[in-house]
C-alpha cells in the first residue's frame, strides 16, 4: 500500500555534496524534486510524492553521513530507496532509466566539450587519425562533427557491451564517426564509365569525353566526387583503361619502326605522347589540390597500372609515370595518388618480357618518390585471377566475391574492426612473458565473437540507407549490384558485393607478452604468429560461411590506433617491457621497427603473412636514402619479394623538400642548405600512403622516430 506524501522538514546541516568530478558543491534539495517530478509525470502519478521523496533521502543522509559529504551517487542511491520503501515500484524503475539516460548525456557532452576545445585550440597541421587532413577551418569543423557522431553512436546506436570493448582498448571500430552514414572505400569501375554516354556529379551532367585530356579530367571528378560519398579512399583499379581516348591510328604508327614511319605518322606519334603527358600531368595536380569533403582533404586516391595490353596503353603507363616522376609545380613530390605497379612474369617483371622496359621505368619513378609501390600477380593468392587484383595504397585488397564475380572493379570495403593483440596476452593467464596459451586462445576467440556481432551490427546499420543517400556511388551505379536500384531502395543488393573485415595490431607485442620474444627473435615466435594469424583468417572464413557474406582478414594499417590502444593499456598494465614501453604498438604482423634486421630476412618472415590477409596486406624495406641510382637494387628486392609469396610492398626512403626553393635531398639540418628556410617538408610513408612527417599521428610520429634501417 503506498504512503502518504506528508512534508518532512529538511537537513539543516547538509551543506555541501561531492560531485561526480571530484568538486564539491551546494546540496539542492529542489534538484531531487524537480527528477522525482518528472519521472512522476512520465508515470501518470502524483507530483506531490516527491517531497516525501526528498525528507525520506535527508532522514538517511542524517543517519548515514554525519561527518563526511555525500557523493551525488549516494543521493540517487537513496531516491531509488525511498520509492520502492513508499511503494512506487515502477516509478523506481523509470527514475532508474532516467538517471541512465542523464549518466550517458553526462558523459557524452562532459567528454565531447573537451575535445571540441582541443580541436579549436589547436594550432598542429595535422590530425590524430588521418595525415591527409590539414588544420584549416573546414578540417576543424570536420574534426568535431566527427567526435559528435563518434559520442551519439557509442552511446545511442551501437550496443552498450560493444561500445565498451570499444572505449576499453579490446577493439577499434574504424571510422566510427560515418557508422551509419557511409561505406568505406571503392575501386571504382573506369572501364565501365568510359563507356557510357556521361555521368552526373549532382550539379550538372559530363558528357562522355573524347579525347584523352578531357577523360583524365573526369577521372579527377570521379574521384573527387565519390570521395565525398565515402570514408575510404578511391581507386583506379585498372588506369591503362582510359587508353580508349588515344586515337586508334597510334596503334599502327607506334606498330612500325620510327626509320619506316611516314612524317604523318611520327606526327600523330608525337602528338599523342605530349597530349597524354600533359593530361597525366592534369591529372597528378588535380589529385593533390582538388579538395574534397567540404575542402579539408584531397580525395585518397590510388591508381593501379603496369599490365598493358596494347601500344595505346603502354603508352599511358609511360606517360603517367614520367609525369608523376617530374612532381608538382616546383617539382615536389606528389603525396597523390598512390601509385602500384603490377608486376607479372611473361608480362614486364623478367628480362625478355614485353613490358619490361616499363618495369624499369617504375624502379626510376620509384627510386626517386617512394612510389610506385608494387603489387604481385604471381603470388599464390593473387595468380588465380591472372593480373585483376588491384589494391588501394592503404593496403586494402577485395577479390572473391560469394554473391557474383570476382573481379575489383565496383567493389570495397564496407567496414572493418580491429583487435588489440598484445591486450588478449597481458590479460591471459599465467606471469608474463610465460602466458598460459589456452587461455590466450580462449580469449581471442571471444574477442572474435564480439567483433563478428559488432560488424553485423554495423552492416545491419548501413543496410537502412538508401540509394539517394550516397547519390553519386549509388545514383551513378558505380557499386557492383547498384545498376537496377532506385532512390528509395536499400543499398543491401549493391553493398553485398563488398566485403567486412577484421584486422588486428600488435602481432610483435603480443607474441612478447606470450612468451617473451617477437617473431623477428625466434623460430618459436614466427611459429605461433602464423598460427594466429590463420587462426583469425579462418575465423572469417567461417563467419562468411555462417551469414553469406564476403568476411575477409585485414593486416590493419594503423595511423591514430597504433598510439591509442598502448596508451590505453599502459595505464591497465602499467610499463610492460618489450610490449607497453613504447609509444605504439606495431602495425598488424610487421617486425617492429626498431628491430635490427636485414633485408632477406624481413622479406623471408613477413612474406609468409601476406596469403593470410585477403583483405590487405603490406611490407616495407626501409632504405637510408633514395635509390634512383641503384634501379638494380630495388629489383633484386622484388624478385625476393616475388620467391616470399608476397603479394603487396614498397620501399621507404627519406625525401626532404624546403617549401621556399623546392631543394630537396636528406636534410638533416632544421634549415635549408640552399635557402636557409626552416620549413622543411619531410615526406615519409605512415600507413601505404604518403605524408608529412608534421601531419603524422602522434604514435605514428614515435614509430617513425624508431625506425631502423634494412641493411642488405
Amino acid at each position: 500500500m503506498k504512503s502518504s506524501t506528508a512534508r518532512l522538514t529538511a537537513h539543516p546541516g547538509l551543506q555541501e555534496i561531492i560531485k561526480r568530478d571530484g568538486r564539491t558543491a551546494v546540496y539542492k534539495p529542489e534538484k531531487i524534486r524537480r527528477a522525482v517530478e518528472k519521472a512522476a509525470v512520465q508515470e501518470g502519478e502524483s507530483t506531490e510524492i516527491a517531497a516525501e521523496v526528498v525528507g525520506r533521502v535527508e532522514h538517511q543522509l542524517r543517519q548515514r553521513f554525519q561527518d563526511i559529504h555525500p557523493h551525488v551517487e549516494n543521493i540517487q542511491d537513496l531516491v531509488v530507496q525511498a520509492l520502492k520503501d513508499m511503494g512506487y515500484l515502477k516509478l523506481a524503475d523509470v527514475y532508474v532509466r532516467y538517471r541512465a539516460e542523464r549518466s550517458r548525456v553526462r558523459r557524452a557532452t562532459s567528454g565531447l566539450h573537451k575535445k571540441l576545445e582541443q580541436i579549436v585550440r589547436s594550432d598542429a597541421r595535422g590530425v590524430e587519425a588521418n595525415a591527409n587532413v590539414g588544420g584549416n577551418f573546414s578540417a576543424k569543423l570536420l574534426m568535431g562533427a566527427s567526435e559528435a557522431f563518434k559520442e551519439y553512436y557509442l552511446d545511442a546506436v551501437i550496443p552498450e557491451h560493444l561500445a565498451h570493448l570499444h572505449r576499453n582498448g579490446d577493439f577499434h571500430i574504424h571510422d566510427l564517426d560515418s557508422y551509419g552514414t557511409t561505406i568505406n572505400c571503392l575501386q571504382i569501375p573506369f572501364a565501365q564509365l568510359w563507356k557510357r554516354e556521361g555521368i552526373n556529379t549532382g550539379y550538372g551532367w559530363l558528357r562522355r569525353a573524347k579525347r584523352i585530356s578531357s577523360a583524365l579530367a573526369q577521372e579527377a571528378i570521379i574521384l573527387q566526387a565519390n570521395q565525398n560519398d565515402m570514408f575510404g579512399g578511391q581507386s583506379d583499379p585498372r588506369f591503362e583503361d582510359a587508353g580508349v581516348f588515344v586515337p586508334e591510328a597510334y596503334e599502327t604508327a607506334a606498330a612500325k619502326p620510327a626509320s619506316e614511319r611516314s612524317r604523318s605518322e611520327q606526327e600523330l606519334i608525337d602528338e599523342a605522347e605530349r597530349e597524354a603527358y600533359q593530361a597525366c600531368e592534369a591529372l597528378v595536380h588535380n589529385l593533390n589540390t582538388m579538395h574534397s569533403r567540404a575542402g579539408s582533404q584531397v580525395p585518397f586516391s590510388t591508381v593501379n597500372l603496369g599490365c598493358p595490353t596494347n601500344a595505346r596503353e603502354k603508352m599511358l603507363d609511360i606517360q603517367f609515370l614520367k609525369a608523376f616522376n617530374a612532381g608538382l609545380g616546383r617539382g615536389e613530390t606528389p603525396i597523390f595518388p598512390n601509385v602500384v605497379f603490377r608486376l607479372k612474369s611473361g608480362i614486364n617483371f623478367d628480362p625478355g618480357d614485353p613490358h619490361y622496359d616499363l618495369y624499369q621505368l617504375a624502379l626510376k619513378v620509384a627510386g626517386r618518390r617512394m612510389n610506385p609501390t608494387f603489387s604481385f600477380m604471381d603470388s599464390s593468392f593473387n595468380a588465380p585471377f591472372q593480373d585483376a587484383v588491384s589494391y588501394m595504397g592503404c593496403r586494402s585488397r577485395v577479390i572473391a566475391n560469394r554473391h557474383g564475380e570476382a573481379r575489383p572493379e565496383g567493389r570495397g570495403n564496407i567496414a572493418p574492426v580491429s583487435l588489440n593483440l598484445p591486450r588478449l596476452a597481458m590479460a591471459s593467464a599465467g606471469a608474463m612473458y610465460n602466458k598460459d596459451l589456452m587461455d590466450f586462445w580462449s580469449h581471442l576467440d571471444g574477442l572474435l565473437d564480439a567483433a563478428e556481432e559488432q560488424l553485423l551490427h554495423r552492416l545491419d546499420t548501413v543496410k537502412e540507407l538508401k540509394v539517394k543517400d550516397l547519390p553519386f556511388t549509388m545514383g551513378q551505379r558505380l557499386y557492383m549490384g547498384s545498376e537496377n536500384l532506385e532512390p528509395e531502395d536499400s543499398i543491401w543488393e549493391a553493398i553485398k558485393h563488398g566485403t567486412i573485415a577484421i584486422g588486428y595490431i600488435g602481432l610483435a607485442e603480443c607474441l612478447v607478452a606470450l612468451m617473451g620474444t617477437h617473431h623477428g627473435q625466434s623460430d618459436r615466435a614466427q611459429e605461433l604468429g602464423l598460427e594466429i594469424a590463420a587462426h583469425i583468417r579462418r575465423r572469417c572464413e567461417m563467419i562468411g560461411d555462417s551469414h553469406q557474406l564476403n568476411v575477409t582478414c585485414y593486416a590493419t594499417p594503423a595511423e591514430g590506433l597504433a598510439g591509442r590502444f598502448v596508451a590505453i593499456d599502459k595505464n591497465k598494465f602499467g610499463m610492460v617491457q618489450g610490449v607497453t614501453d613504447q609509444e605504439f604498438y606495431t602495425n598488424s604482423y610487421h617486425i617492429p621497427v626498431y628491430h635490427e634486421i636485414g633485408i632477406a630476412d624481413k622479406i623471408r618472415l613477413e612474406g609468409p603473412y601476406h596469403k593470410f590477409h585477403d583483405a590487405g596486406h603490406i611490407s616495407y624495406i626501409e632504405l637510408e636514402s633514395p635509390v634512383e641510382q641503384n634501379p638494380e637494387a630495388l629489383e633484386t628486392i622484388h624478385h625476393m619479394m616475388a620467391d616470399a609469396d608476397m603479394g603487396y610492398a614498397g620501399v621507404n626512403f627519406p625525401i626532404d623538400e624546403c617549401e621556399d626553393c623546392a631543394h630537396h635531398g636528406i636534410l638533416d639540418d632544421e634549415h635549408c642548405p640552399a635557402c636557409g628556410s626552416p620549413r622543411i617538408n619531410r615526406v615519409r610513408r605512415v600507413t601505404g600512403y604518403l605524408s608529412y612527417v608534421h601531419r603524422f599521428a602522434s604514435g605514428k610520429k614515435y614509430e617513425y622516430e624508431q625506425r631502423t634501417g634494412h641493411q642488405a
